[in-house]
């Protein structure tokens, strides 16, 4: 066979149109990077989409990485700047012909649904596998993407993803999810499934919301169902549905939804509680409110930030804005071109820049050339014959922009941004939470500066903190307060023109949950190695101490220790311990950290626990003491609670306040110690007689403190407790009387007497003595004396 070697590198096409005429786009078609064998066939089956219109999907954090869906795929790590073979699944998966219906990146994964099942495509080692865990057919995957690498709770967002059937009734449908981004799967019910009536249309996830949205379809018209409080109570608005709709959901977190058909085109800014049909203007006026019966057959869509672009089978470009705070959408047709094919696919390469993407077949080569068609936005916008107004906003900034915060409970966060209007020209700028239910906000505007030119710098002050604490609304609107939620805020301008292209509106994606960089720490002003208590040389060589088996807490099952327990302490860990005095009633002293920067002393209620058994304490107030009008919860209790004997964290998670009254726990025992630290009581810590080491594993309880699991270990020392008396007490007086008695009649009697009668009196005297004092130590194990004479 013939060997055929054909290297093509940077080759571009253009094709230019008519002399005269002002193109929309010029024409290049990229031939490059090809070396192949004529007659070498593609290794696996060729993935292929079937329907009559096409997909362009790009990876929502690596800009240059896509996937294009149409009769043939394409897998791309450089927009196309390369001719590509379709991608094909190994052979081995043994799919039969594979059918693409529905695809998602997530990380360095592509997911693929074939064949009515979930795939996974590590783009970059080249891997293929089958997601594990789905026992039913599947047609759709759906997630989000969150960008921000280093946050655990923007990869929580990025690995959250669905599957299912689309068109099967919702009391039934088979749901799966997944938070491995894919790998396996698990079934997914939803909470009011069996009461909703109609057809799955799809489920996401609307971290904009913090819900989970179910598109419910019931005959001809369709709506959200939502997850959570307080939007779980009913269904978002109904819309329209006469055909399936396809879902995208545009990047950022901001609450855009856009749902297509070939005859539909419907928009929603608030994930989905309101759909509005996208009008179709020209020069400012509305020419019809819909796409239908405009003689628009969509063919491809593409969305980007504040951007969509809808190409049709008529051979038109239509654009338009998705500002959220700019009144409805809207969009409006671009000079024409032909720039429609069958295999034409759109896709935004910036804000500024749309591209016509359409593959070519090379009849010599496996490898696919791509026809690119690149608009310029901006420069098309001025034509005059689209009668588009110019921008009237020359600044719009904020260092916020493009960055996550995160607020935790009882925290707020100031941020500001930069507006200039142009000179003659005013504005109305507007600020909105995506989250409402759960974000709050208050907003100050004001002159800041004046420009060299004269114009005049606005600064705009926005100020948020949990709607729970701004204290505006009924309970009912809010969502619930100990539940971890996002938001993302947005400020653009009222009304804002078409044309402000490069004015994409101002954006944060907040997390209102736990800020990592807290931490808690017990203070120890006082060490045991400070006051010489303890030599931290002998600390730091492996030292060691013994727990006697007495002071042992009894196991799971009741059982008493039945050894001492010898404990290596660790030093690095834990450093010297805290001094404690024994008959002092205690309480730990605890900071709050944020980073490097104390914050506060924590007055909230949290628990302790010795971490080897100790039990040689006690606590100062009972549960009526602290004003317990429930039963207070205990060790005992949470342990006997635990799905595994003797293992149970006692944390925000499942605190219960005995504060509260409550008919299913009224307080039964009211004389129990009350185990629970800080808060609203003064409660204390009460040490035996028993000096040595304890180790304890502090947690924060209140579950309105903050959303992290606040925890931590420490040690200290008790010092100043005298060893227990081998004797009653009563035995040890009457000896002392007694002895004391013995010497002052001696003190009397000896020196009356010759030294040899002293001697013998003093011998008689004491054998009587240790006669009558053997009764009173009858307990002791002494040989009894010999009976005087």
């Amino acid at each position: 066979m013939r060997m055929f070697i054909l290297i093509a590198v940077a080759v571009d096409v253009w094709l230019w149109p008519l002399v005269g005429a002002q193109p929309l786009c010029r024409v290049r078609q990229v031939r490059t990077g090809k070396v192949f064998n004529s007659g070498q066939p593609i290794d696996g089956d060729a993935l292929y989409f079937p329907s009559v219109t096409t997909r362009l999907i790009k990876h929502p954090c690596k800009k240059t990485t896509a996937l294009y869906l149409g009769q043939q795929v394409f897998f791309t790590n450089d927009n196309f700047e390369n001719s590509l073979p379709p991608l094909t699944i190994p052979a081995s998966m043994m799919v039969g012909r594979p059918e693409v219906t529905s695809a998602h990146f997530t990380g360095s994964q592509l997911l693929l649904v074939v064949n009515q099942k979930v795939y996974t495509y590590d783009y970059t080692a080249g891997v293929w596998n089958a997601s594990q865990g789905i026992q039913h057919p599947v047609s759709h995957v759906s997630g989000d993407s969150c960008c921000f690498s280093k946050s655990t709770f923007c990869l929580e967002i990025s690995n959250s993803i669905f599957a299912y059937l689309h068109g099967e009734q919702i009391s039934q449908a088979n749901i799966y999810f997944s938070d491995n981004g894919g790998a396996s799967f698990q079934k997914y019910t939803y909470e009011r499934q069996a009461e909703l009536v109609g057809t799955l249309g799809g489920i996401f996830s609307l971290h904009s919301l913090s819900q989970v949205g179910l598109l419910v379809i019931n005959d001809t018209k369709a709506m959200f169902a939502y997850s959570d409080h307080p939007l779980d109570r009913s269904l978002g608005l109904a819309f329209d549905y006469n055909e399936t709709l396809e879902v995208l959901l545009p990047p950022g977190q901001r609450g855009l939804l856009i749902l297509w058909s070939r005859n539909s085109l419907f928009s929603s800014l608030s994930a989905g509680q309101i759909m509005e049909t996208i009008q179709v203007q020209k020069g400012g006026q509305t020419l019809l409110p819909s796409i239908f019966g405009a003689n628009i057959t969509i063919h491809s869509i593409a969305a980007y930030e504040n951007g969509l672009a809808v190409l049709t089978q008529q051979d038109h470009l239509y654009y338009g804005s998705l500002g959220v705070l700019s009144g409805s959408s809207y969009i409006i047709k671009f000079p024409e071109q032909n720039v429609w094919s069958p295999e034409a696919a759109l896709m935004f390469l910036n804000p500024g820049k749309l591209q016509i993407l359409t593959p070519i077949p090379d009849s010599a080569s496996p490898a696919y050339d791509f026809q690119q068609c690149v608009v310029n936005i901006q420069a098309t916008l001025m034509k005059p014959e689209l009668h588009v107004e110019a921008c009237k906003i020359e600044l719009m900034d904020g260092i916020f922009e493009g960055k996550m915060y995160t607020m935790d409970m009882n925290s707020q966060l100031v941020v500001s941004a930069l507006l200039i209007p142009r000179p003659g020209a005013s504005l109305v700028p507007q600020v909105m939470v995506s989250n409402p239910y759960s974000l709050g906000l208050k907003t100050t505007i004001y002159e800041y500066a004046n420009t060299y030119d004269g114009s005049v710098l606005y600064k705009l002050d926005i100020t948020l903190k949990q709607q729970h604490y701004w204290g505006w609304f009924d309970p009912n609107f809010t969502s619930s307060i100990t539940r971890p939620t996002t938001s993302t805020l947005t400020v653009d301008i009222a009304n804002k023109e078409i044309s402000c292209v490069d004015m994409k509106p101002l954006t944060a994606l907040i997390s209102i949950g736990c800020d990592q960089t807290k931490k808690i720490v017990v203070q120890n002003k006082i060490s045991a190695c400070s006051v010489g208590v303890l030599d931290p040389r002998v600390l730091q060589d492996n030292y060691t101490y013994v727990i006697e088996k007495e002071s042992l807490a009894p196991g799971p099952g009741g059982q008493a220790a039945t050894k001492d327990l010898k404990v290596l302490y660790p030093i690095r860990d834990l450093g010297c311990p805290g001094l404690v005095y024994y008959d002092n009633p205690w309480k730990p002293a605890i900071e709050l950290w944020q980073g490097d920067e104390f914050v506060e002393l924590v007055e909230a209620e949290f628990v302790l626990r010795e971490v080897h058994g100790l039990h040689t304490f006690s606590y100062e107030l009972s549960a009526r003491a602290a004003g317990c009008h429930a039963q207070p919860q205990n060790w005992s209790s949470v342990l006997q609670s635990a799905r595994e004997p003797g293992r149970a964290p006692w944390t925000r998670e499942n605190y219960l306040s005995c504060h509260s009254s409550s008919p299913h726990n009224p307080l039964r025992w009211p004389n129990v110690q009350y185990q629970i630290l800080g808060g609203q009581t003064d409660n204390k810590i009460i040490f035996k007689q028993r000096n040595g080491i304890y180790i304890f594993q502090l947690s924060i309880l209140d579950p309105y403190y903050s959303y992290c699991q606040l925890e931590t270990t420490f040690s200290i020392y008790v010092y100043g407790a005298y060893p227990l008396a081998l004797f009653r007490p009563g035995v040890t007086i009457v000896l002392l009387v007694a002895s004391s008695l013995l010497a002052v009649w001696l003190a009397y009697v000896l020196p009356k007497l010759s030294y040899k009668q002293g001697i013998h009196r003093a011998k008689e005297a004491y054998r009587r003595l240790q006669w009558r004092l053997w009764g009173f130590c009858r307990g002791l194990r002494a040989p009894r004396p010999t009976k005087p004479p």
